[in-house]
């Protein structure tokens, strides 16, 4: 391993040491409070374009297995460290989180105080780094910083129609960057579910004739699929559906409402959030710099399901006419805490209720 630096948009640097893909990398810097996790995190395609600051101290305690991963690849750009571990110990360890970081062509950077650099953040809002071996001359990292807009879904999204076949309900999941978990809670209900694309139209969706869709989360802003909100609209409008994360996003856009980039966004497995309703609060797992503003939504059309207690950020909407529920935090929670995974079971009701299905639910 050789010595490193993070250097950050507004001149800040901090020295490390590489490790993984010892490749220059650029990327939106962002930290996620997690204790727990790693080897989810690291493979969640909301990532895609950022490098990630990880906060608790040490990562890589209990190595990487084979059943953990989100998806079949990392899709971040890098990850920002404090301490790694060479000589993890569990029963499933195959391999360390550097040899993971080599092999999936990540690049990392270790021994940075990373509560400094999250102290940066929070102060100063999400911004660009480049983890690199040397310090370029500022104008060619003030071209760099310049170069960074994409759509980074179309980069992690399916290209091909993935059929599951089982005896239930049958559940469309739009892939804009979707976790495993998500598809694994479908299945664990006994739904039929099929994979498509991002760029989907309606008539695409509804030849077919699924029982529900799920419109999954996924990485960056998500204005860049405005090009999108007219199908995503006939097509929640036709189905039963359920929204998690960016879907949540795109649903509340496809009808009218707005969103507003967070100062350094939620990302974590402790972020508490309140049933409206009920009043009770959850715990639940979050990954997103997005959020839908309150005050655009309209009140004839959503009501407001759920609430961030920290910051009274829209967390959850419930269309009042069609079954159309959607949820800003992760009910599948991998990493994180199971609070939540009841709105899968109720998505499922849904498409019994309204379908008039005659499936069975064990």
């Amino acid at each position: 391993m050789s010595s490193g630096y993070l250097i950050l948009e507004n001149g800040k640097i901090f020295n490390g040491t590489l490790v993984g893909n010892e490749h220059d990398v650029i990327g939106e810097v962002v930290f996620n409070t997690s204790m727990t996790g790693y080897q989810e995190i690291l493979t969640d395609p909301s990532y895609a374009g950022q490098i990630l600051t990880f906060c608790y101290p040490m990562i890589g305690n209990y190595g990487m297995n084979l059943l953990d991963n989100e998806s079949t690849k990392p899709q971040l750009k890098g990850v920002v460290l404090g301490d790694i571990c060479e000589k993890p110990s569990h029963f499933l360890s195959k391999k360390t989180f550097a040899e993971q970081l080599e092999e999936t062509g990540v690049a990392g950077i270790t021994g940075v105080d990373t509560r400094e650099l999250v102290k940066v953040i929070r102060k100063e809002g999400t911004i660009k780094g480049m983890i690199t071996n040397c310090i370029p001359p500022r104008h060619e990292l003030e071209q760099l910083w310049k170069n960074q807009a994409a759509c980074w879904v179309s980069q992690v999204s399916t290209n091909e129609i993935i059929t599951y076949h089982q005896a239930g309900p049958h559940v469309v999941l739009i892939d804009y960057g979707y976790k495993k978990s998500i598809l694994d809670a479908l299945l664990k209900e006994n739904c039929k579910v099929t994979v498509v694309p991002y760029d989907f139209t309606f008539e695409q969706i509804k030849a077919l004739n699924p029982d529900g869709i799920l419109l999954s989360n996924g990485p960056g802003d998500p204005m860049m699929l405005n090009s999108h909100f007219y199908d995503i609209k006939k097509m929640v409008e036709q189905f039963p559906t359920l929204g998690i994360c960016l879907g949540h996003q795109l649903i509340a856009l496809s009808f009218g409402a707005k969103t507003e980039k967070l100062t350094y966004g939620h990302r974590g497995g402790n972020h508490p959030v309140k049933d409206i309703q009920s009043g009770k609060v959850y715990m639940t797992s979050q990954n997103h710099g997005y959020v839908v503003v309150k005050d655009t939504i309209d009140k004839d059309v959503f009501e407001i399901t759920f609430q961030n207690v920290n910051d009274d950020s829209v967390e959850g909407l419930k269309h009042l006419s069609h079954p159309i529920q959607t949820v800003q935090f992760h009910p599948e929670a991998h990493p994180g805490p199971s609070d939540t995974e009841y709105i899968f079971r109720n998505f499922i009701l849904h498409l019994e209720k309204v379908g008039d299905m005659k499936y069975a639910i064990t």
